[in-house]
């Protein structure tokens, strides 16, 4: 039936479903709270120490000598060191994408709000360092500076900053040139109120799921690190170190060399996840937005 002359026609609303998190999203969650636990609980949970040497036997078996998960290489228990290692591995990568973040956000926005030279010289500095390969400026930091704990955080963090800061910048350069900053700028509100009410808020959804690639970034890379020898030290366990000293359980079938390459392996697909996911809602609210 067509409508009646002079009246209007109610607007079409286009019909958006959220999107479902779904079995694959909770198992992810599942996996995440399930690290988290460990990290978190590692020195009440763990049934010996991360360096405790609990057998004569190198690379026994799962259930052996009532080990859960059997030894490694240098007969410690290995559920023990998976767990030190969640601790050691999740807690050095957090704290490595938070600097990274700290330092991006904060040179990306100056950049691309200041503009002129400032962003000039910020920016030829970052193409300089991204344009050496990540693992290759990672080693050198590593050799200059040494393999301690502290000294592994800046590094992965600067390296991370650097890929922070251009996505950053090009956010802040996008918001500034909206009608919307445009006219807090004639309202005669400060670079700061702009920044912190404007340029934010805009940039939030971009950057909170690029942390957790950064995040998930910052655990391969710690781990690469690790496996080349330069990352933790003994006597801390990570994941990465644990891959590498395990190399010769391969010709014996043991698991020490696969169950710590697969807790690497799951808890950056769970991130991966859950960002796209993330991600997906996020372009779901913006178009609610617009159909408005």
């Amino acid at each position: 039936m067509s409508p009646a002359p002079g009246a209007t026609a109610a607007p079409v609303r286009r019909e958006f479903r959220f999107p479902p998190l779904g079995v694959y999203g909770y198992v992810c969650i599942a996996v995440l709270l399930f690290w988290l636990f460990a990290a978190l609980f590692a020195p009440y949970i763990a049934p010996h120490t991360e360096s405790a040497i609990v057998t004569g036997t190198s690379f026994a078996p799962i259930g052996d000598e009532g080990l859960l998960l059997g030894s490694d290489y240098l007969g410690r228990d290995l559920a023990s060191r998976l767990i030190y290692g969640a601790r050691t591995t999740l807690t050095l990568a957090l704290v490595a994408t938070i600097l990274a973040f700290v330092l991006g956000v904060v040179t990306g926005f100056i950049a691309g709000i200041a503009g002129g030279w400032t962003d000039s010289v910020i920016s030829r500095v970052v193409d300089a360092f991204i344009s050496f390969p990540t693992i290759m400026l990672a080693l050198l930091i590593v050799s200059i500076f040494g393999t301690s704990l502290a000294a592994l955080v800046c590094a992965i963090g600067f390296i991370e900053a650097t890929r922070v800061f251009r996505i950053s910048r090009a956010l802040a350069v996008n918001t500034m040139t909206q009608d919307f900053v445009e006219v807090a700028r004639a309202r005669g509100e400060s670079l700061w109120w702009i920044l912190w009410n404007e340029v934010f808020p805009n940039a939030f959804v971009p950057l909170s799921t690029d942390f957790g690639l950064r995040y998930t970034f910052s655990i391969l890379l710690l781990s690469a690190l690790s496996f080349l020898g330069l990352g933790v030290q003994p006597p801390y366990a990570d994941w990465g170190s644990m891959v590498k000293d395990n190399m010769t359980g391969i010709f014996v079938g043991a698991a020490a060399v696969l169950l710590p390459a697969l807790a690497i392996f799951t808890v950056t697909l769970s991130i991966n996840f859950l960002v796209d996911w993330n991600l997906a809602r996020a372009q779901k609210d913006i178009s609610d937005e617009l159909v408005k």
